[in-house]
Order: C-alpha cells, then structure tokens, then sequence
C-alpha cells in the first residue's frame, strides 16, 4: 500500500489518473504487468479499466438519480457481469463498509461519509488488481476512515493487491507501507 502525499497542485490527482488509464502520460509509459497500455485503443483501455482497476474518486461520484446499490454494481454491469450477480455482490461490500441498510437510498439521502463508503464498496467490486483512491478518508471520521484503510490494507497484504492512495490526512501514512512525496 502505498501513499502519495504532498502539497495541492503537486499533481497526485492527475498521476491517479494516469495510472488508472483515464489520461495519457505527457512523457513515460504506464506498464500493466510489463505491457504498455498507452497504445492501447479506447476500447481496451475501458476494458482494463473495467476488470483490473478499483477507482474511489476524491467525491463519491455516486449517480444522484439511483439508488446507491446501483452505483456500487455498475463497474461489475461494465465487466459483463450479469445484473443479479452485480447486485448481490454489491449488497455483500455495501454491508461490508457499513452502508448495506441504505442500500436503496439514492446519495442525496446518505451522509458524505456513508457515500464515501459505497464509493469504497463500487471500487471493490470487480476484486481488482489495482486500487486507485483519491483522498479515500476525506469524508469519514477517524473510526470509519481506520476501517476503510483497514480494508485497502487487507486487500494489499492478504489479497496481493497494488494499493496507491492519494491524501493530504497524516493518518494515512501510518496504513502505508511506502510513502511517495511529490
């Protein structure tokens, strides 16, 4: 596990993004398992992105118009997954993180923090390769943020998993197993 600290502006954002293949690199090249994904078409990227990357965006980036639910299972609809499999699986990590009882609540009637969970739960779902979380613990209090960190350290440790947060909280730094100044 990973974190990327630093001063706002100094672009640990934008490296999230290039890693998780949502930009393009200006120079460099972005290896998945030694493979160079920047010659990759759209469509491939969209797959990638898909099946191997878990994305908790630094807002929950939750589809205000759906129940969360709905949210949470979208990346595995993306992954082809079929919608009855989607849903309970989403069900199972919005229980996990806490949330599962607001399951059919759309965000506007969820907490900041209950929303930042189910982003966690959405990032999850596909059991990812590759976690990517953009200030995970902004929204949280310190209790639910060490469960949060607790599960991105499991998923790292016993899961075998790539974990890189970005964040600003002092807190974080005492999940990671290496810390990134930029």
């Amino acid at each position: 596990m990973t974190a990327l600290t630093g001063k706002s502006g100094r672009g640990k954002s934008t490296l999230l993004y290039i890693l998780g293949l949502m930009l393009s690199p200006s120079a460099g090249k972005v290896l998945i398992e030694g493979e160079s994904a920047h010659n990759l078409s759209d469509n491939d990227r969209a797959h990638l992105r898909a099946t191997r990357f878990g994305f908790v965006f630094q807002d929950a980036v939750l589809d205000a118009a759906r129940p969360i639910i709905d949210s949470v299972a979208e990346p595995a609809l993306y992954a082809g997954w079929t919608r009855r499999d989607a849903l309970a699986r989403a069900g199972e990590l919005l229980d996990l993180v806490d949330v599962g009882i607001r399951a059919t609540h759309k965000p506007g009637q969820i907490s900041g923090g209950q929303a930042q969970r189910a982003a966690v739960a959405r990032a999850l779902i596909n059991d990812p390769n590759i976690i990517l979380a953009d200030e995970p613990t902004g929204n949280l209090d310190h209790e639910n943020a060490d469960a949060i960190l607790h599960h991105f350290q499991r998923a790292a440790h016993n899961e075998n998993r790539t974990v890189i947060i970005a964040t600003h909280d002092p807190h974080v730094l005492e999940f990671a197993d290496e810390v990134v100044q930029l």
